[in-house]
């Protein structure tokens, strides 16, 4: 006979071993009553079994070092001499659970957790390791992983909010929590919740075993505090100490109700308002306060009593707090000075369960005096309103107002138009009639309304102005086409078929006819027989453009030009037509577009790419001459005078950039402007620049040296011939700049009182130098003298 294997005593399932061998012995029991009752039937004895199999338990969450053992398997073949292995298949085989194939032993080799599998189906089969064959067939059993407790209780949707009305009675419900627990509620406590309430007492409760908080104290005020937090507890195990927990946080709001009376802040108010003050005008508000807040602190307001209830009137402003009084009849002083006015303030929402801590309304006392003023002249209407036609001609009278004065002097009244209410003009009005009218055309579609204010003033007071409102709406005249609405482009796909829609167009008129806009489409006179598009008038102020063909294609024609014209339905019928630009685009199958550009057409296959790199070679050439030939004549070179002296230090050197200085020896010494007699003397030139002005000195004779009046032969025609013929060739030179430039000359005058300008050599001298000279040069040394020399003060400033 088989025998069953069994569990491994260890501290941690001893109570898997207990029931172990509780089913063991059971289904000892069972097997042989079964077998004496079939001896005594009579019946055929049955085949033994090989394996006798109950299911393996097994404590999840084991923390131990070594393999977990589960159990052991033998088979009534196996003598003990190692020629029967055992092989183990099934869920979790090599990689959860492994079997010694000579002993039987099961071992869990990972970490089990109930919450992740519970239990695994394994298959065992005892195979001869001689024959390698099976000895019995294969057969299943499964091991439970049994639970315990390592999950707390969980509150999915923390924290909570919750609102219950204030003044709530005992046990009224205010939420139901629910905590879930992993553990499993089939075995032991482990999964059973209870509840408990960690703070909030003694406002709320909660129940144990259903989560249920409950208001615990009565008379809670919103008005004395209106939120509470509170923090519920869920302990599994029952509630038993050791058992794991989880908390949550519960956020109750108390809503109003109306619990608390209005009341006014004063016994007495005093208001005052001017005699003029129009009907309608506001003297006043009042307002009863209430703790309460939404609508059960709205207030309705009335005048109970008082001599002025004919006189005034109070309403509830649009936040139905206040009391808004204001004037229902015409206000005179000399008629009566003050009124007294008996108002009272209710709630417009009561709860009756509290109507035993009203009255919910109060009551308070208004003065009003009326103020004595000189009155401006009042007109016949407090407003007035008047319609115009657009079409109507400059000068039409189109309205008369009138206004008087009223007090006892009645004195005599003159008109006049506010000028910030008609800024364009468009409007006058007779200083002594009051007559309206329009002194420019009017256009609807411009300025539909004008609102004007006209003016009346005392003339023998003009400070009593009176004013009054005019609305002037101007009534539409069809003058006006229509036009189509956004869609001035189109498109249609190259594989667009005959009779498809393209495009829905919609025209706009800024004309408002009374009976709504009515259009009507239809194709130009000049494309009535287009080949290519049609137009469809779709009855409801819309047209369609529809496809008269096939074969578009973007090289044959990329747009088409399509005029719609287009009338409304208001006599004097207006027209218009409209052009729609349709381009020819390329399209995916669905229609959407691709490209709306034509492709461009692919060089012949006679022209070869070495052709093509030729033609591009030589264009490139031709660019490089003409920029070198243009910058060639742009870069002309100046010429300079030097001589063979190792001056190195006062060199003036020209170039079309900075100069380089010290360093560049190639320039004309200076020396040659010290002496301009011997300029023209000097045999040695730059090699790298040809000379672009002659010096001066070949055209200018020797300059006379001596005291101003002294005579001089010669010497302002030659140089003014020099100067005009320097100034003609500089005209001519297309490559000129047309702003005055710098001409470098290679000597420096003599016949100038100034003497030299320059100030190289001046190094050489320790003296002084004395500028008040400078004051004797004219104008156009007068900064110099200001800045070095002593300015004559008696002389007026030039600038």
């Amino acid at each position: 006979r088989w025998v069953i294997g069994s569990l491994k005593k260890t501290q941690n399932n001893l109570l898997s071993l207990a029931l172990l061998t509780l089913l063991c012995e059971a289904q000892g029991r069972m097997d042989r009553a079964r077998s004496q009752e079939e001896s005594r039937a009579g019946l055929l004895r049955r085949v033994k079994r090989g394996w006798v199999w109950n299911q393996f338990f097994v404590l999840e969450e084991y923390t131990g070092l070594e393999p977990l053992y589960i159990g052991k398997l033998h088979s009534d073949m196996d003598l003990g001499d190692g020629s029967i292995k055992y092989i183990l298949s099934g869920d979790g085989a090599g990689t959860t659970f492994t079997i010694d194939d000579s002993t039987g032993d099961i071992h869990a080799i990972k970490r089990l957790d109930r919450e992740v599998k519970a239990q695994y189906l394994l298959k065992a089969q005892a195979w001869n390791r001689q024959t390698d064959r099976p000895l019995e067939p294969e057969s299943e059993f499964i091991v439970k992983i049994q639970d315990i407790n390592d999950n707390e209780p969980r509150f999915q949707d923390g924290p909570y909010q919750a609102t219950i009305p204030e003044m709530s009675t005992i046990g009224t419900e205010v939420i139901r929590l629910t905590a879930t627990d992993a553990d499993d509620p089939t075995y032991g406590n482990s999964a059973r919740v209870v509840y408990s309430i960690l703070q909030g007492q003694p406002y709320f409760s909660v129940e144990p075993k259903t989560g249920e908080v409950r208001v615990s104290l009565a008379g809670m005020d919103r008005e004395v505090r209106e939120i509470y937090s509170i923090i519920i507890q869920a302990k599994d195990m029952g509630g038993q100490l050791g058992g794991l927990a989880g908390t949550t946080v519960v956020n109750i709001t108390l809503s109003d109700v109306n619990d608390n009376p209005p009341m006014f802040d004063q016994k007495l108010y005093q208001m005052s308002v001017l005699e003029s003050a129009p009907v309608g005008s506001v003297v006043g508000r009042i307002r009863a306060k209430d703790r309460d807040i939404g609508i059960n602190a709205e207030m309705r307001y009335s005048i109970i009593d008082g001599d002025g209830r004919d006189t005034f009137d109070i309403s509830t402003d649009p936040t139905n707090l206040f009391g808004i009084i204001t004037i229902k009849k015409p206000l005179n002083f000399e008629s009566k000075a003050s009124y007294t006015l008996k108002i009272e303030g209710a709630n417009t929402h009561l709860d009756h369960r509290f109507l035993d801590k009203g009255p919910f309304s109060h009551v308070t006392i208004v003065h009003v005096s009326v103020e004595d003023i000189d009155e401006p002249p009042e007109f016949s209407s407090a407003a007035y309103y008047i319609e115009v036609s657009e079409e109507a001609e400059i000068g039409t009278v189109f309205k008369t107002v009138s206004a008087r004065d009223p007090d006892a002097s009645n004195n005599s009244i003159r008109y006049s138009i506010e000028m910030t209410t008609d800024l364009g003009k468009y409007f006058y009005i007779d200083i002594t009639s009051g007559a309206l009218m329009t002194v420019l055309a009017l256009d609807r579609e411009e300025l539909s309304w004008h609102n004007i204010t006209v003016l009346a003033m005392e003339m023998n007071n003009p400070s009593m102005i009176g004013s009054v409102s005019v609305a002037v709406k101007i009534l539409d005249v069809n003058d006006n086409p229509p036009s189509l609405t956004h869609y001035f482009e189109a498109f249609v796909c190259e594989s667009a078929k005959a009779g498809q829609l393209i495009q829905t167009v919609t025209a706009i008129d800024p004309d408002d006819p009374l009976g709504g806009q009515h259009f009507y489409y239809s194709l130009a006179p000049e494309a009535a027989n287009n080949p290519n598009f049609t137009l469809r008038d779709n009855q409801d102020n819309t047209a369609w453009i529809l496809t008269r063909r096939g074969g578009w294609s973007q090289q044959d024609q990329s747009v088409y030009y399509l005029p719609i014209f287009i009338s409304d339905g208001e006599l004097p019928v207006q027209t218009s037509t409209s052009t729609l630009t349709i381009r020819v685009c390329s399209c995916d199958v669905e229609g959407n577009v691709m490209s709306c550009n034509a492709e461009a057409y692919h060089l012949p296959a006679s022209l070869s790419r070495g052709a093509l790199i030729a033609i591009l070679a030589c264009i490139f050439v031709m660019l490089v001459m003409i920029l070198l030939m243009l910058s060639l004549r742009s870069h002309r070179k100046k010429p300079y005078l030097h001589d063979e002296e190792d001056n190195v230090h006062e060199n003036i050197v020209r170039y079309d950039d900075e100069g380089g200085g010290e360093e560049d020896t190639e320039a004309f010494d200076i020396a040659a402007m010290w002496n301009p007699h011997e300029a023209h003397l000097v045999g040695k030139q730059r090699q790298d620049m040809l000379p672009e002005i002659e010096s001066l000195s070949r055209y200018v004779p020797l300059a006379c040296v001596g005291w101003p009046g002294s005579v001089c032969v010669g010497g302002d025609s030659n140089v003014q011939g020099y100067v005009l013929s320097k100034l003609l060739e500089a005209d001519l030179d297309p490559c000129a700049p047309p702003y005055d430039s710098l001409q470098t000359y290679a000597y420096e005058g003599e016949g100038s009182v100034a003497e030299s300008l320059s100030s190289l050599q001046s190094g050489c001298s320790n003296t002084d130098h004395e500028y008040d000279y400078l004051n004797d040069w004219g104008p156009r040394f007068k900064k110099l003298a200001e800045m070095y020399g002593v300015l004559e003060t008696n002389n007026p400033p030039m600038w």
